[in-house]
C-alpha cells in the first residue's frame, strides 16, 4: 500500500506502478500522521473494503513509512476479489 495522510478524502484510489517495477495500491485518509491516526484510518478503510474486520487487519511493515505491508486474515479468494472491486476492478 502507498498511503497518503492529510487528503481531502478517505478511499482506495487504484494502483501505482513504481520505478522499480512493483505496483501498490493507492490509498488516501484524511488523518493526519500523528500518533498513528493515520495509520488506523488506513487499518479500517482496507478492513471495509475487504469485508473483515479491522482485527483482522495489520500492518506488518513500513508502519512510519508511506510505502507499507498490510496482512488481512480471512478468505484470500473473497479478500482478493472486494478489494479488486473496491480499487476499480484491476488486480493489484
Amino acid at each position: 500500500m502507498r498511503l497518503t495522510p492529510k487528503s481531502s478524502r478517505d478511499g482506495l484510489v487504484g494502483i501505482e506502478h513504481l520505478s522499480d517495477g512493483r505496483r501498490v495500491v493507492k490509498a488516501r485518509v484524511r488523518a493526519v500522521p500523528e500518533d498513528g491516526a493515520a495509520n488506523t484510518a488506513l487499518i479500517k478503510l482496507v478492513a471495509k473494503a475487504a469485508g473483515v474486520a479491522p482485527s483482522q487487519v495489520t500492518i506488518a511493515s513500513g508502519p512510519t513509512a508511506r510505502l507499507k505491508t498490510l496482512l488481512i486474515a480471512g478468505d484470500p479468494p473473497a479478500i482478493r476479489t472486494a478489494l479488486s472491486a473496491a480499487v476499480g476492478g484491476t488486480r493489484p
